[in-house]
């Protein structure tokens, strides 16, 4: 479980930095042709997966052809909703939205993985929804595509990631990256085929952080996701939320205002609270 843990934190740094990234192209290009680039030249990645037994044709060789399908679909949804997201806010109220996903993928867990959350748990995950609330702010300000887009991606990261442990034993590493990188360079390369902006040479160095960053953090997660439960893992992603937001400061002189500050503490302690055994002073809350 600790290498579980160690391997979580070392994705979603890699995240952060990635999505640092495509906040530094500022929209010159449309989120599906960065989605392209990121399914690309997430291809330099493939040695750490061609393990003895594996091989390329692994890639499309999925045991259970339609959740294989359903993760490239749900990839592709993600990838679009993120570019969009960190396109219009800050790094600190996109990750704030997309860190519904933790809380997701926990309830989540309990319906399609048949794993144990706590009374404690539904607790953290309520209050992190209220965090998220507070974020938001529906009916006190305007909820644009920015909000959405994060919100989008926090609830499509979330299944992608309990279908991610639901195939983890059955499929290889290597097909698990086949379903994430290929159907989306396919609808992709449809989508930019008709409308490529060709990028500067210094963003090509950006795009290129961008989706190898990218594809390594998946390529962690998915070996994370062997090692423990998927509601043990998803915590972890509250790390990305102090690198980027830090990365937000450094780079892009992002500014949040107090209410804002407010929901992340309220969302990060949420999802802390997730790591905090309770069983020894708190019995109640560990039963059922």
């Amino acid at each position: 479980m600790s290498k579980g843990i160690g391997l979580g934190f070392a994705a979603f740094l890699a995240y952060a930095i990635s999505d640092a990234c495509a906040k530094a192209m500022h929209g010159a290009l449309p989120p599906y042709e960065m989605g392209l680039f990121a399914a690309l030249f997430s291809t330099l990645v493939l040695p750490v997966l061609l393990r003895r037994g594996s091989s390329v044709i692994d890639m499309v060789k999925p045991q259970r052809p339609l959740l294989w399908l359903a993760r490239g679909f749900l990839t592709v949804l993600n990838i679009l909703a993120s570019v969009m997201a960190f396109t219009y806010l800050t790094m600190a109220e996109a990750f704030s939205l997309i860190f519904i996903m933790p809380l997701v993928t926990t309830a989540l867990s309990v319906a399609f993985l048949k794993e144990k959350v706590t009374p404690a748990s539904w607790i953290a995950i309520s209050i992190g929804f209220v965090g998220v609330l507070i974020v938001l702010r529906p009916g006190f300000r305007d909820i644009g595509i920015g909000q959405l887009a994060g919100l989008s991606c926090g609830i499509t990261g979330s299944i992608s990631s309990v279908l991610m442990r639901y195939v983890g034993h059955t499929e290889k590493p290597i097909t698990q990256f086949g379903a994430a990188q290929l159907l989306p360079f396919v609808v992709f390369g449809i989508l930019t085929a008709g409308h490529f902006i060709a990028p500067a040479p210094v963003q090509w160095l950006i795009i290129a952080g961008y989706a190898v960053l990218a594809a390594l953090g998946g390529v962690l997660l998915t070996y994370a996701g062997r090692l423990m439960a998927a509601s043990h893992l998803a915590p972890t992603q509250y790390s990305q939320m102090i690198w980027g937001t830090a990365l937000g400061a450094w780079l892009f002189g992002d500014r949040i205002d107090g209410l804002t500050v407010v929901g992340i503490i309220v969302i990060v302690g949420a999802g802390l609270w997730l790591f905090v055994p309770k069983r020894a002073a708190w019995p109640w809350m560990s039963a059922g």
